[in-house]
This record gives C-alpha cells, sequence and structure tokens, in this order.
C-alpha cells in the first residue's frame, strides 16, 4: 500500500513539474512575442518619423504628412499595449500630442505645394537622403493604401506626385554632374551623362507634353550638349577620354530603372 503511494506521489510530483514547466515556456513565448512585437512598432515609429522630418525638403502635401502622422499614432497605441512604466508613460504623453495634431490638421484645408517650385538641394548627401526618403514615403503610401487606410483618390494623386519629384531628381542630377564633368573637361563622361538626361526626359515629354519643367530642362540639356560638342572639338583629337565611371550612389538609387 506504501508502494502505491509513493509512486502516486512521484507520478503526482512529475505531473507537477511537467505542468509548471508548460507553464512557464508559454510565459517565455508570449514574453517574446511581446518583445517582438514592441520591437516592430518601435522601428514603425522610428521610420515614420525619419521620413516625417524631410518631408519639408521633399515638398510633400499634408495628404502625406496626415497619413505618416495617422501611422505613428497606431503604432504608439500598439506599443502601449506592450509597454510598462516610464515608456508607457512617455507614449502615452506622446499619443495625445499627436492625437491632437491629426484632429488639428484634418479640420484644415489640405495643403498641396506645386511640384513646380521643387528644388533639388546642393548638397550631395541632402539629394541622397532625399532620394531614399522618396522611396520609403512611396513604400508607405502603397502599404497604408492596401490597409484600406488611404483613400484610392489621394492614393493615385501622391504617388503620381512622388513619381514625377523622383523624374525631376534624376534629371536634374544627371544634368548637373554632366555640367559638372564638362567642366573638368571630362567630356566623355559628360557627353553621356547628358545624353542619358535628354533619352529619359524625351520619355516623360512623350507622357506629358505639356510640363513646362519637362520643356525647360530639354533646351537646357540641348543646349549643354551643344556646349560639350563644341568643347571637345576645340580641345583637339589628341584628348584622351576617362573610362567610364563606375554608377555612383545616386544610380544605384535608382536601380533597376523605371519607364515612363
Amino acid at each position: 500500500m506504501s508502494l502505491i503511494l509513493i509512486l502516486l506521489l512521484i507520478g503526482a510530483l512529475l505531473l507537477l513539474i511537467i505542468g509548471f514547466s508548460i507553464i512557464q515556456q508559454q510565459k517565455e513565448r508570449a514574453e517574446a512575442e511581446r518583445r517582438l512585437e514592441a520591437s516592430r512598432q518601435r522601428a514603425i515609429i522610428d521610420e515614420t518619423e525619419a521620413v516625417l522630418a524631410n518631408t519639408a525638403m521633399a515638398s510633400c502635401s499634408s495628404h502625406i504628412t496626415l497619413i505618416l502622422y495617422k501611422r505613428i499614432q497606431e503604432a504608439l497605441e500598439q506599443s502601449i499595449s506592450y509597454s510598462s512604466g516610464q515608456v508607457l508613460n512617455d507614449y502615452q504623453r506622446r499619443l495625445g500630442d499627436l492625437k491632437a495634431q491629426v484632429s488639428n490638421m484634418m479640420g484644415a484645408p489640405a495643403q498641396v505645394p506645386s511640384v513646380e517650385n521643387f528644388r533639388l538641394p546642393d548638397n550631395d548627401r541632402q539629394v541622397l537622403e532625399l532620394v531614399k526618403t522618396l522611396k520609403k514615403l512611396k513604400a508607405i503610401l502603397r502599404a497604408e493604401h492596401n490597409k484600406g487606410k488611404v483613400d484610392s483618390v489621394i492614393f493615385s494623386s501622391e504617388e503620381s506626385r512622388i513619381d514625377s519629384l523622383q523624374q525631376r531628381i534624376n534629371v536634374e542630377s544627371m544634368i548637373s554632374r554632366a555640367r559638372a564633368a564638362c567642366y573638368m573637361k571630362q567630356y566623355g563622361s559628360s557627353k553621356q551623362m547628358v545624353t542619358k538626361a535628354l533619352s529619359t526626359l524625351h520619355l516623360i515629354k512623350a507622357q506629358t507634353p505639356n510640363d513646362p519643367f519637362i520643356t525647360r530642362k530639354v533646351d537646357e540639356a540641348k543646349q549643354l550638349l551643344d556646349e560639350i560638342m563644341g568643347a571637345q572639338k576645340s580641345s583637339g583629337p589628341n584628348v584622351s577620354q576617362p573610362k567610364k565611371n563606375d554608377e555612383d550612389d545616386l544610380d544605384m538609387l535608382f536601380q533597376p530603372k523605371k519607364k515612363w
């Protein structure tokens, strides 16, 4: 009788140990999932805030700003359920401020700066940052639209606006680098870049023939090409041409090339 009792006690103890282990594993799994989700929401907030910080440089409309604010708001609301202590207090404070900003923007008329007024930054680092920002912005816009959080009309308009800005940056950069190469008497590289810019401009103009920016840039690129050809001719036949340079950071950021 004692032996049976001992075996029962041992069995019960084993069951308790197994049950405790299962519960502990479940708690650890839930905590790992909580940390993972909190980290994911933190990444969304950081990415969106970084894009938001550059919206002025990208001449973004208030529609885009509102979309970014709402994305941060949703991430903060999710983060609150996974946070505690000072972090929770910070999130709650930021969420309150953000809700007030969203409410003010929704009650104000939409602001849509003209694309024609866009000017490329003079600093190459800022240009690269702008290109990266526009790519991230387009990805965010599509993701929010796929979730049903962006009106289709606004989505179409804002995506077209981003495409137009990217085209202008690409063309402006190629012409600027072609001019710089010409100044350095690197006529082969200069001619190659301005020819590439003209090719891109003609493709865009076929779709938007009345765009004054494109018309102006076509004339500018043609004039620059004439200057390059004249400088190359006057420099003599024995001027050695530099080898084709590797694609720089801007070219890499624009790969793969889009058909406009």
